[in-house]
Formats: structure tokens, sequence, C-alpha cells
């Protein structure tokens, strides 16, 4: 009696690991290249970050530290993502903004390092961005959208 048991409770765990669950949802972006493309158009980093949803090291980037006026586009596909007014100083070592330009951005959730975080990526070509959370500044939106500079280009405006 007990074997039976057994195999029915090692059979119910197998069944409820479906291949369906395991497959990840492709998502159909308006910009679509092969990785043989994406590795042509960017910087290792820059693919690393915006291809594989991988980190640069805090404090590397120097956009991290940029306080000009301007506009923050996704480095893969020029979709403007945050402009420079929504910019502040987290601390964290990344380029930290308060919103998006709405619209340009797309959230999943992501869990990676064992938890939910909501990962951003760009809404166009669906590059990673990073990770929004909600400790951001309280008089503004109290978020802090968390963004690698290697997935950002600057774009000055014009004086």
């Amino acid at each position: 009696m007990k074997k039976i048991a057994l195999l029915a409770l090692g059979l119910m765990a197998f069944s409820c690991n479906s291949k369906a669950q395991n497959e990840k949802k492709e998502k159909t972006f308006a910009i679509s290249k092969t990785e043989a493309e994406w590795k042509a158009q960017l910087t290792d980093l820059q693919y690393y970050v915006l291809r594989q949803e991988g980190t640069e090291r805090a404090f590397t980037s120097e956009l991290n530290f940029n306080k000009e006026k301007g506009t923050y586009v996704c480095a893969a596909c020029d979709t403007p993502l945050f402009l420079s007014v929504h910019k502040f100083d987290s601390g964290t070592g990344w380029p930290s903004f308060d919103q998006e330009i709405k619209g340009n951005v797309a959230y999943s959730t992501d869990y990676k390092i064992g938890y939910a975080r909501t990962e951003e990526h760009c809404a166009v070509c669906g590059g990673h961005l990073g990770h929004v959370f909600d400790d951001g500044p309280r008089e503004t939106t109290g978020k802090r959208h968390c963004i690698n500079g290697a997935a950002l280009k600057f774009i000055p405006s014009e004086k």
C-alpha cells in the first residue's frame, strides 16, 4: 500500500510539471532581428545587457552621472525611453528615473534571484533595460527605474 501511495505521489509531482509551463512565451516586437544581427550591431556589453538580460557593474556607466538635459533612448533601436527631467541620483550605481515615457517601456516579472521583480524592456525591440522598484522619490511617483547605462544612449536637448 505504501508503495502505491509513493508511486501516486511521484506521478502527481511529475504531472504538475508540464512542458507548457517550462516554455518561455516569446513576445513579438516591432523590431525583430536574429541574434547574429544584434551581435553585429551592439557592443559586447550592450548585447549582454539588452539581449541576454545581463546587468552591468554598478558605478561603471558614464550615464549614471550625466546631468545634461535630453532624452535617454534604447541603445538597440533609438526608441525614447526616459527624459532627463525624471532622472535622479539613487545612489545605487545605475541611472535611475522616477518615470518612463509611457508606452515605450514594457514590463514582465523576473524570478532569476529567487523572488519576483518587475523587469523593464524596450517596448519596440524587447531589449532588457533593468528593473523598477517602489523605493523612488516619494514626492513624485515613488518609483525607481533602475536602468543599465549600457542599454541607453543619451540624446542632448538642442540649446
